[in-house]
């Protein structure tokens, strides 16, 4: 069988061999990124912030009324209101609120519809560009903005998006429960 085959068999025998090191310290592994993504939220639900929320991958997004007026016109084509509504919630969460259960920030809104949550979110990261999926996050942060929803008129909520602020999400990005039981400070602080 081998003779029916030699260039084929000649190839995967030099793949083979290409990929033993001989002896060599062959690392697979790279040297981190400076920014290495965001932490969308803590393990639980329902904790404020995640340890880790920065990524300047979102600022773009901030003070930018044409990617959150975008950011509806694609909540609307991928059908999000299906679940959510326009923002005020169905069988899935609210949006108007201040409730954010994986976390508000921008960063944390793109991680949730990039890997989905349980309990019905599915996962858009394969699915949607990533552009679109930061367009969407800037929306649907809009909607729970003061300015949105003083703009609001009749039932139809969500329909004059302000720009989100880059002050909305200034803020320290985590903060532990009360009485948690963890302290959080050797975790954070990397000692053990």
């Amino acid at each position: 069988m081998c003779s029916r085959y030699p260039i084929e068999l000649a190839a995967v025998v030099t793949l083979m061999l290409a990929g033993c090191s001989h002896g060599e310290d062959v690392s697979l592994s790279a040297p981190p990124p400076e920014n290495q993504g965001v932490i969308a939220s803590s393990l639980a639900p329902g904790v404020d912030h995640a340890l880790t929320t920065i990524d300047p991958r979102a600022a773009p997004y901030y003070d930018n009324a044409e990617a959150v007026n975008t950011g509806k016109r694609l909540y609307s084509q991928y059908n999000c209101s299906g679940c959510h509504s326009n923002g005020g919630g169905g069988m899935a969460p609210a949006l108007m609120d201040d409730v954010w259960i994986y976390g508000g920030r921008l960063e944390q809104i793109h991680q949730t519809l990039v890997e989905g949550r349980p309990n019905g979110m599915p996962t858009w990261g394969a699915k949607i560009p990533d552009q679109q999926l930061w367009q969407i996050s800037a929306y649907v942060r809009s909607m729970s903005l003061p300015a949105t929803l003083a703009a609001q008129q009749g039932g139809n909520p969500s329909q004059s998006p302000a720009p989100v602020p880059k002050a909305a999400d200034q803020d320290s990005g985590w903060t532990p429960t009360p009485d948690p039981t963890n302290d959080y400070i050797t975790t954070t602080a990397g000692t053990q």
